[in-house]
């Protein structure tokens, strides 16, 4: 196994399992470990993935830990970060309090509901594209813009098909 496989597995294993914890003791115990909608993203799911998929985690962790670089002088950083940080501290007990089941659709539910303000901030300010900025946080923020709409790509279909087991 690689190096960078196993560092992205325990990166990414360690994430899900700390997202399961917060979501609290829900039965997950029907389902299957696997990167699929329907199935538990735990440490055993993330070994199931596909490497460009482990490989595309990890660019995507390192690019909104990159975001704390300007958090403190870029209101869309703090968007950014706020927003990947906020469904492990609040989605799980929503989750739990609607009595879903925290799956992979779960999660790709919360990058849609938490990261849509700042990719909205992202695509209407445009820092990428303005002088007004240092040239790091133009890179930064052309850099996340991408990383958020090319995750929505498979979010959108992974949320819709976990909306549609857990909704009446």
């Amino acid at each position: 196994m690689s190096r960078l496989k196993k560092v992205s597995l325990i990166v990414v294993g360690t994430i899900a399992h700390s997202s399961i914890w917060v979501a609290g003791a829900q039965d997950v115990s029907g389902y299957e470990s696997g990167p699929g909608a329907l199935q538990v993203f735990d440490g055993d799911g993330m070994a199931a993935t596909p490497l460009w998929v482990q490989v595309w985690i990890a660019i995507m962790l390192a690019s909104f830990a990159a975001g704390l670089l300007f958090v403190w002088k870029q209101p869309i950083a703090r968007w950014a970060v706020g927003g990947f940080i906020a469904p492990f501290v609040v989605g799980g007990p929503i989750y739990g309090a609607l009595g879903w089941p925290f799956l992979s659709g779960a999660i790709a539910l919360n990058h849609l509901i938490f990261w849509s303000p700042a990719l909205f901030l992202l695509l209407t300010r445009r820092p990428f594209l303005s002088a007004n900025h240092s040239t790091a946080f133009r890179i930064w923020s052309g850099v996340i813009t991408f990383v958020i709409v090319f995750s929505f790509i498979f979010d959108v279909r992974d949320a819709v098909i976990y909306l549609g087991h857990v909704l009446p």
